[in-house]
């Protein structure tokens, strides 16, 4: 095993907000999506373990009894999630009415095939029951056989939201467009990760205005929690077989769920059974099982017994006593259930384990929304819990692989994902340009000596996590989608661009911290602008810099903290953990004056290179490099062209057209895209 990736450590300030209820018994995120309940359309973003499923249930209720919808349908991705919306007696908690779902309309808990469920359906919409639970299968089956007219006049809850696409292969996807179209029914829509693994949008951009959207950041969840206090996230490279070094990463005494990685992986051995025996081999002497929940009880060198439960056994019916034992409500809150859960595809989506401290996953992940599920595993909160981490085991590339440019894609993939996951977890900002007129926003904290008008303000307010911070030359959003994108969809940008495998390539080993040539504002501007353009194209031209301009101040202040607070963290000799937002607060006062030109000329993979360096073989580096050196392309006229407007907006700002013997790297850049724009006129002239 390598050396460790120092993790990004996220210190949260345990108010207890998150978990505190008002008078109707809601929680923050509830209340604050109870509030858009008139709403025909709601995409509710929200981290697992915030109550999603309870709003729903207030909304729901509400539609129902007080806005003339007829009824309601819970969709969940699968049977086991269909649990969450079981009864629960609100009025206790002070609602005014409870949430009641006829057993015979839980289909979730109901035998049979999704096909044949439609029947039930279809016999739920002619009745006069109110509430229906059923899966996405059972659902789209449904929808095809009965038509989207069925279901007017009535609420449709789309739960794990993510599972929906707006690729035509998506048929929930499909189904959906045709209801937003026909416009007859309710769509309340429920996700922790608005995301896709493959890059794909969930909605199109059309149906996606319609939604109201209720955003409830990681921050706010974890911030506001009583017990939890620290996140660590952290990725370690590894060689050889990982079964036999997983002890360098695992900590037996923390409660642990291990992904092992799928059979098809390069990760795997292809014998997953055996994977599983060397974890427990490098824990201690196997005891047996027990013979009520089927756990494996294995002794430590120190002697204390360990419960592990193994949901990668084929055998359905031990691996079903496990997975029984391991939902009985009765042992929820015992802490001693169970220590180690070892599972493949299970334990992630909709699993509940509050006592867990650490959620290790090995191998590469496709689907940037399966780490944040999982990650979610980690982040629920629970007494006498005060840290939480996320490690992801990457197998470092090898030469001697046959398949080592798939290796290398997993590697640039992982750390894609590590800087989504930095980007998630920190607080929001919230920029404002920097002008004479500038003053404090109430609300904000703004440090020892206050708002200063003389220099860059940087203001925290803590209960909301939002940092407000003042940047000289941003330019502001003008239209109500541009403001919502760079107020609620930040990170919706960020996931496009960091997604981006050239921008991802060159930026982090062409970049001239790898001694390349690509220039950090190629990747700020030139890429970033494409993207946002590709992803908006209904913005004018004023408004996409806006969002532009925002993403990327957003990515570099919070890549430029990680390495304030991980090389603090160095020089006082501390485990490397440090917390991101004091690096965020510790830029601030190190720059005095923030211009967006300042922040357009850091390399966002910058820092990301720096980490390889230190824990990646120097052969293994090089040889990534070299890899993406091969694929290396010259200017292309999409750049170009994108780079002669730049050489516009310049001339404009001072009365010149940039010089190609500049001394300035970008400015030079800028005059050979218009170079390269007046030779293919000529070319094109001279045919």
């Amino acid at each position: 095993m390598n050396k460790q990736v120092p993790s990004v450590s996220v210190t949260y300030a345990q108010t207890g907000a998150s978990t505190q209820s008002n008078e109707l018994g809601m929680r923050a995120m509830q209340e604050r999506a109870y509030e858009k309940r008139g709403e025909q359309y709601l995409l509710i973003k929200s981290p697992p373990a915030s109550g999603k499923s309870r709003a729903l249930m207030f909304i729901a209720l509400d539609k129902l009894h007080n806005q003339g919808l007829k009824q309601a349908l819970v969709v969940v991705p699968e049977k086991s999630i269909g649990a969450s919306f079981n009864d629960e007696p609100l009025s206790t908690f002070g609602f005014w009415t409870d949430w009641r779902v006829a057993p015979k309309w839980n289909l979730c808990n109901s035998p049979g095939t999704d096909g044949g469920k439609v029947k039930s359906v279809t016999a739920f919409l002619e009745s006069d029951d109110r509430i229906l639970v059923c899966t996405h299968a059972t659902f789209r089956f449904a929808v095809e056989k009965l038509g989207v007219e069925a279901f007017d006049d009535r609420l449709i809850a789309v739960d794990e939201f993510h599972h929906v696409s707006a690729s035509e292969d998506s048929i929930l996807g499909k189904q959906l467009n045709d209801f937003i179209a026909r416009d007859r029914v309710h769509v309340v829509a429920m996700t922790g990760s608005y995301f896709r693994g493959d890059a794909v949008p969930i909605l199109l951009p059309g149906n996606e205005a319609k939604f109201d959207t209720i955003t409830y950041t990681y921050y706010e969840q974890l911030n506001g929690y009583k017990y939890l206090k620290t996140l660590d996230i952290g990725y370690f490279f590894y060689s050889g077989s990982y079964a036999n070094d997983i002890l360098k990463v695992l900590d037996p005494s923390e409660k642990t769920i291990i992904h092992i990685p799928s059979v098809n992986s390069r990760e795997s051995t292809k014998d997953k059974h055996k994977e599983v025996e060397h974890i427990i081999e490098a824990l201690g002497d196997w005891q047996g099982s027990d013979s009520e929940t089927g756990f494996q009880l294995v002794k430590t060198p120190e002697g204390k017994i360990l419960k592990i439960a193994d949901l990668v056994d084929d055998e359905a019916a031990k691996r079903d006593k496990v997975s029984t034992a391991l939902k009985d409500s009765a042992q929820k809150n015992n802490r001693d259930h169970v220590d180690i859960i070892i599972a493949l595809g299970m334990a992630k989506e909709g699993f509940d384990w509050i006592w867990c401290e650490h959620a290790l996953t090995v191998g590469y992940r496709a689907s940037l929304t399966e780490i944040v599920q999982i990650i979610g595993r980690a982040t629920r909160d629970a007494k006498g819990k005060s840290r939480a981490r996320f490690t992801n085991l990457i197998a470092e590339p090898d030469a001697a692989e046959t398949a080592v440019t798939e290796a290398v894609n997993d590697t640039l993939k992982a750390i894609a994902a590590s800087l989504l996951m930095e980007q998630v977890l920190a607080p929001r900002f919230n920029f404002l340009p920097k002008t004479p007129q500038s003053g404090p926003v109430d609300g904000f904290d703004y440090g020892e000596g206050g708002y200063d008008p003389n220099k860059t303000n940087l203001g925290f307010n803590d209960k909301d996590g939002q940092f407000q911070i003042e940047i000289k030359g941003l330019a502001e959003p003008k239209s109500k989608e541009a403001k919502r994108i760079c107020q609620e969809d930040l990170t919706d940008v960020i996931t496009a661009f960091v997604q981006d495998k050239p921008t991802l390539e060159r930026g982090l080993f062409d970049g001239d911290h790898a001694g390349g040539e690509t220039l950090p504002e190629e990747l700020t501007q030139v890429r970033m602008g494409k993207i946002v353009g590709a992803k908006f194209p209904k913005l004018d031209a004023e408004d996409q810099e806006a969002v532009r301009q925002h993403a990327v101040a957003a990515l570099n202040l919070t890549q430029k903290a990680k390495e304030i607070a991980l090389s603090s963290s160095q020089d006082q000799q501390t485990s490397g953990n440090t917390a991101l937002i004091d690096g965020v607060r510790k830029f601030a006062l190190d720059v005095r004056e923030l211009d967006i030109d300042l922040i357009d000329r850091i390399n966002p993979f910058g820092e990301a290179y720096a980490i390889l360096a230190k824990t990646m073989s120097e052969e293994s580096l090089k040889q990534i490099g070299a890899i993406i050196s091969a694929k290396k392309v010259q200017l292309s006229p999409d750049e170009a062209r994108d780079l002669a407007r730049r050489a516009v907006k310049f001339k404009q700002e001072r009365g010149r057209l940039p010089d190609i013997t500049s001394s300035d790297a970008w400015e030079k850049k800028m005059a050979e895209g218009v170079a390269y724009l007046a030779r293919m006129k000529q070319e094109a002239d001279s045919a």
